[in-house]
């Protein structure tokens, strides 16, 4: 399975980026995961597109951020209102072919993009 990403990009405070991301292939659930440099990757929102679409947030993007899922194209979107400076990162997309609890377990997902970068200016 292959992951291609788009829609990063550079943004304003408060505006909003919609990145996504379209896999070749059957996957369980997504996941998305972030890395501003100098820090660890961290998790950043997953869905669970193969099961009942649940989807989970971490808290410093809840209320600001949303994941879907488009079965048609197995394609999840991560759209970004309100962004903030904090938010510049490199964002990847991850995928995983069974279940596991643990959105946010970066070993758990066997597939990963390329990343896309996103830049926030005060």
């Amino acid at each position: 399975v292959q992951l291609v990403e788009s829609g990063g990009g550079s943004v304003q405070t408060g505006e909003s980026l919609t990145p996504s991301c379209t896999a070749s292939g059957y996957t369980f659930s997504f996941g998305w995961f972030r890395q501003a440099p100098g820090q660890e990757r961290e998790g950043v929102a997953g869905i669970y597109s193969g099961r009942d679409g649940a989807t989970y947030y971490a808290a410093s993007v809840k209320g600001r951020f949303t994941l879907s899922h488009d079965n048609a194209k197995n394609t999840v979107y991560l759209q970004m209102n309100n962004l903030k400076p904090e938010d510049t990162a490199m964002y990847y997309c991850a995928a995983r072919d069974s279940y596991d609890s643990r959105w946010w377990f970066q070993a758990t997902y066997k597939y990963w993009g390329q990343g896309t970068q996103v830049t926030v200016s005060s």
